[in-house]
């Protein structure tokens, strides 16, 4: 979300918006997205419908029935702060069309205002909004980057395994989940990355959200004799993988990223449930793999 280009946007509408109530939209992805009634022994991910003991329920934000695990990102709700609520409030009225998921105080001064995976800042007035990286002047940490990866945290064991490609080189103690889209530059360079680390096990998630054959391409790797052999052919030595048919599960990947708010390629779950998004650097990506 690009905050400067819809208030842009917004301000043409802005006398009718602030004078008719209207209702909010996520401009990221909704944790509710409309769906069917999950079918006898399907997993539920987010549809909005009630789950049954030990469906797996991803990033709704409905109670769970017992037995019944759920998958989805953290909203850092905090203690109740009514001046936290206030802004809630006041910032919703000025941008009626963007879904406040959350308001926290930062020890700096500003408001950190979260939309869905986005934040922003401003006042306790809301009379302006500073949208870019809170930086620590004294320790040089990104606060907002910290902020984010705390917000998508997700437990791994949580993340429904059986729909991605497992890999598992020497004794696999190490462990990450990627969602990758077979046209993505940046995943390729990942993949080169990835060719260096042992002692890991990698689970890949087929997410075809960037160019048109990309479906294509995922049902073609799913419905490969050898999906893990095949994939690494493409990402890594451009070999196309061989048209196949199957019952490839792309709606229910799709869906997933959806739930977990993934809104680019590659994005990397690590054991300890830390979110990153991009092709790391190999310092980065060791140290994040060695994590506890």
């Amino acid at each position: 979300m690009n905050f400067r280009l819809w208030s842009a946007v917004a301000a043409l509408a802005g006398a009718l918006a602030l004078s008719a109530p209207a209702q909010a939209q996520d401009k990221t992805i909704s944790t509710q997205s409309a769906g069917q009634p999950a079918g006898p022994g399907e997993k539920v991910t987010g549809t909005g419908q009630p789950a049954g003991p030990g469906d797996k329920v991803y990033g709704t934000n409905r109670p769970a029935p017992a037995g019944a695990k759920v998958v989805g990102t953290s909203q850092m709700q905090g203690s109740a702060d009514p001046a936290a609520d206030e802004v809630k409030r006041r910032f919703a009225e000025r941008f009626p069309d963007m879904q406040v998921t959350a308001v926290r105080r930062t020890p700096y001064g500003p408001f950190e205002v979260q939309l869905g995976m986005d934040l922003v800042y401003t006042n306790e007035a809301v009379s302006w909004v500073m949208e870019g990286p809170l930086i620590d002047a004294a320790t040089r940490r990104d606060m907002t980057r910290e902020s984010q990866e705390k917000i998508g945290a997700v437990p791994f064991d949580q993340l429904p395994l059986d729909l991605a490609i497992k890999q598992v080189r020497g004794n696999g103690s190490r462990k990450v989940a990627i969602f990758e889209d077979p046209n993505c530059g940046y995943c390729k360079q990942l993949r080169h990355t990835l060719e260096g680390q042992t002692d890991l096990t990698i689970y890949t998630f087929l997410y075809p959200i960037l160019a048109p054959d990309s479906k294509t391409k995922v049902r073609d790797v799913w419905c490969a004799s050898d999906r893990a052999a095949t994939w690494d052919d493409w990402m890594l030595r451009g070999k196309t993988p061989p048209t196949a048919n199957c019952s490839a599960p792309v709606d229910k990947l799709l869906a997933l990223g959806q739930q977990l708010m993934v809104r680019g390629t590659p994005t990397l779950f690590f054991a300890n449930g830390a979110r990153v998004s991009g092709a790391l650097p190999v310092e980065e990506l060791q140290a994040r793999l060695n994590a506890k």
